[in-house]
């Protein structure tokens, strides 16, 4: 039978009188009129090419063959009923489940510990996946194909099908070594350039926001050494007389914390924002929804000024 000519209150009705054996209480029983089911009952006669209920002494009694459908049918209408039941409430404490997140270098370290905490106190049930990514193309793509549930990095481009919310944001620091000479005064700009540097240069388009903000008053740095990842720049930092500038968070994380001294930039700079992005088919789902609450609620809500510092640039984050 092609399932196309199946219209899934059909099988209500039929649930529905199999149970009452009478077909004005059977109406009675979901909300439809004696004439209704009436009609409805002529449908799948016709669809099964079967009586399915014939007059009896103590009202209407199946055939062989709507007793042989009663029970799967009425399993059916159940496990839709609790499908349906599901996407409408979620309750985190009992729910086993899992979700995929994207999250942009950085950001996993900062987002996972946080969101880890939350789902052991109230989620214990709830599982993550993680994927990283490396560019704003490859945040979409995730979200777009459905690998991941939601991606945490730097906004992505403007879209009517991507959803936002601010989350964090990241200062950036000069870093260098404890008890360096520099260090324990106002660093400033000739002092700043005569230090021989560790630039940040992933693979994205762009300059770094160091030498963008540089360029804007005819200044550049001395680069001594790239490296393709902020990660590594405490550690290179804390055993050198080289300087970098990286993300605050990177210092706190890096485990080098305490072997580091951290100073302004003598220009300004705008915080690094970092965002919650999801795809518009998910935001009323309950569970998405649980999700994104819980990690905005992991954040305090501050989000620091900016003055669009180099807006003109396009500045790669990491």
């Amino acid at each position: 039978m092609n399932l196309h000519g199946i219209d899934l209150n059909l099988l209500v009705a039929f649930d529905a009188i199999n149970a009452e054996r009478n077909v004005t209480r059977a109406g009675a029983r979901i909300g439809r009129t004696q004439p209704a089911m009436s009609a409805a009952l002529a449908r799948l006669r016709d669809l099964l090419k079967d009586e399915l209920f014939v007059r009896g002494p103590s009202g209407l009694q199946p055939t062989p063959r709507a007793a042989e459908l009663a029970e799967p049918i009425a399993t059916a209408l159940r496990d839709i009923q609790r499908t349906l039941d599901f996407t409408q409430d979620f309750d985190p404490s009992t729910v086993r489940t899992t979700f995929s997140l994207g999250l942009s270098g950085h950001a996993g370290s900062v987002v996972l510990p946080r969101l880890l905490a939350v789902l052991a106190a109230r989620a214990p049930g709830v599982d993550l996946t993680v994927r990283e990514y490396d560019s704003r193309d490859a945040a979409i793509d995730l979200l777009d194909v459905g690998d991941v549930d939601l991606t945490v990095g730097i906004p992505l481009s403007a879209s009517s099908r991507i959803l936002n919310a601010r989350l964090f944001q990241e200062r950036y620091v000069c870093i260098l070594r404890k008890n360096h000479p520099a260090t324990g005064r106002a660093l400033d700009t000739q002092t700043f350039l005569s230090l021989n540097h560790i630039q940040i240069a992933p693979d994205t388009d762009g300059l770094d926001v160091a030498d963008a903000a540089l360029a804007t008053k005819g200044m550049r740095r001395r680069v001594a050494l790239t490296v393709p990842q902020m990660a590594s720049a405490p550690q290179l930092v804390a055993s050198s007389d080289m300087l970098a500038i990286v993300m605050e968070g990177v210092v706190a994380n890096s485990g080098f914390a305490d072997r580091l001294t951290m100073v302004d930039f003598p220009l300004p700079l705008n915080p690094v924002p970092f965002v919650m992005s999801w795809h518009r088919r998910n935001d009323a789902h309950p569970a998405q929804r649980w999700i994104r609450n819980a990690l905005l609620g992991a954040f305090p809500h501050v989000w620091l000024a900016s003055e669009n510092l180099c807006g003109d640039l396009v500045q790669p984050y990491y």
